[in-house]
């Protein structure tokens, strides 16, 4: 193309926009809208904030902007609120209003615009997938049936910690057997089976493709062609990756784990052993078709697994570098359980130091800081401010629970406020200045299953190990990697596990 007709082009259709634009301000309707930064035309603020929107440069926002602020980034609304007060209303309040998920080019591509239950929109598919999933997942009954193989895969851990000379003296990454350990943990409910080792090649495989799932998901770099649909011819390369990792992912789960489910004719099992089984019934019934079944498989593989992995590293993390913390976890469970007594899922009750260390790891730590986006499909309010459909709601709810106005040296990692000050305030979002796994309707269900494993995973390092830096260190290195709505140990860290006499 002649490159004088490609700028005519250009300055052509920048002039459209700027048109389309001021048209809809002069003949659009009239909302008052929350306080933010003022908007370029076009872009928005994105050129003003950038692409990096994670927990912590929202919270200095918010300092300046007020607990809810308005972004316009390109085409998007981004609605941030950063007080209890305003994440009640969005989370429970108004529920309804806000309780559907905005999605963007990348997510679409992983959930098939929305065939989960995570990422769907409010109504009736997300209730349906809801009610499937809960009774194979997310049951006090399905925390009893498998507890004791949870607790088989933590001994398993300790036992081949143990086994390698290097763990007592110059360490390991104790975070890739704890990856196998979660694995099995979630494989066990959904499909009945395990891995044996980290050799196993299709333990190799999954772990590959789904961190490389998290890698283009959790992404900034994508935000660009997000915010401005026009850019986003120069993403076709990032989305090429995408859809090709997509199809190979979804063919491991249907080719090694749902078809070896599907084999078994549902008449001649005599009860249903996994959830598996439950969720292909589902789908015999003509409640959910065959793609809702493994995006059911996609949506486990990262936001059980890798986000109560995360938790686990944190905690880990900030036990190595609070010894003296590590000395009161030891001493609870000896004095509780006795010398030697492995800790089990019905002593956690039992155990208030050990839950506040998880609580505390929650808090600080929180995996998913700005929770799972939501938003609004309609018009909205909130605080007196216009909300537009379809704006993206984050909640910073890492912020709530690190508020300096709200919490006693937020940034110290100390359990014992949830044994004083805090003791009242618990994960499960009765108070919303800690809510880790959300509330109300779309909150995380998989509460039931994390709590347990990571209070069962660290309690029992704890009680085989004591926990140790590398020679050479006084800490190890707990510098963030947050991601679109993640937050990660940015270093899997090395860590001495001496064993107890």
């Amino acid at each position: 193309m002649d490159l004088a007709l490609l700028e005519k082009a250009l300055l052509g259709l920048f002039a459209a926009i700027v048109l389309a634009i001021v048209v809809s301000k002069l003949t659009g309707k009239r909302f008052k809208l929350p306080p933010g930064p003022y908007p370029m035309p076009i872009v928005g603020n994105w050129l003003q904030v950038g692409d990096d929107l994670n927990h912590k440069n929202l919270m200095n926002m918010a300092k300046k902007f007020g607990e809810i602020f308005l972004l316009r980034m390109g085409v998007r609304n981004l609605v941030v609120v950063s007080s209890p007060d305003l994440a009640r209303e969005v989370l429970h309040s108004q529920g309804v209003e806000f309780g559907s998920r905005t999605r963007n080019v990348v997510l679409d591509i992983f959930t098939g615009k929305g065939q989960d239950m995570v990422f769907t929109v409010y109504g009736d598919h997300w209730r349906k997938m809801r009610r499937i999933m809960t009774v194979p997942f997310f049951t006090n009954k399905v925390v009893q049936q498998n507890r004791e193989g949870w607790e088989e895969e933590a001994r398993l851990v300790i036992e081949d910690v143990k086994k390698d000379p290097r763990s007592s003296v110059e360490g390991i990454v104790i975070r890739k057997r704890l990856q196998l350990m979660m694995y099995n943990d979630m494989f066990r409910i959904m499909f009945n089976r395990r891995f044996e080792s980290l050799e196993d090649p299709l333990f190799k495989k999954l772990t590959v493709l789904n961190a490389e799932r998290s890698r283009l998901s959790q992404s900034f770099d994508y935000n660009y062609g997000d915010f401005i649909p026009i850019l986003r011819p120069f993403m076709h390369k990032y989305l090429r990756q995408c859809y090709k990792l997509k199809d190979v992912r979804l063919k491991v789960f249907e080719d090694h784990f749902v078809k070896d489910r599907n084999r078994i004719d549902m008449d001649q099992k005599k009860e249903i052993k996994c959830a598996m089984d439950h969720i292909l019934e589902a789908e015999q019934k003509g409640e959910i078709n065959h793609d809702n079944v493994l995006y059911i498989v996609e949506n486990i593989n990262v936001a059980a697994i890798e986000t109560t992995l995360w938790s686990i590293e944190w905690g880990i993390a900030e036990l190595v570098n609070h010894p003296e913390i590590q000395k009161k976890v030891l001493r609870e469970m000896e004095s509780v359980l006795g010398p030697g007594v492995p800790v089990t899922e019905p002593d956690l009750p039992r155990l208030p130091y050990l839950q506040a260390v998880v609580k505390e790891t929650l808090r600080l730590r929180m995996a998913i800081p700005l929770l799972v986006p939501h938003m609004n499909l309609s018009d909205a309010k909130l605080m007196g401010f216009d909300i537009p459909a379809e704006s993206k709601i984050l909640v910073n709810a890492w912020f709530l629970a690190n508020d300096p106005k709200k919490w006693k040296n937020p940034e110290e990692f100390r359990p014992e406020r949830f044994l004083e000050e805090e003791a009242k305030v618990e994960a499960n979002g009765n108070d919303f200045r800690f809510i880790p796994f959300g509330v109300g309707r779309r909150s995380c269900p998989g509460i039931i299953l994390a709590l347990p494993i990571i209070g069962i995973t660290l309690g029992r390092l704890v009680q085989a190990f004591e926990l140790q830096p590398p020679p050479g260190q006084k800490k190890i290195d707990t510098t963030e990697k947050p991601g679109q709505f993640s937050n990660q140990i940015r270093t899997h860290a090395t860590v001495v596990c001496m064993p107890r006499n």
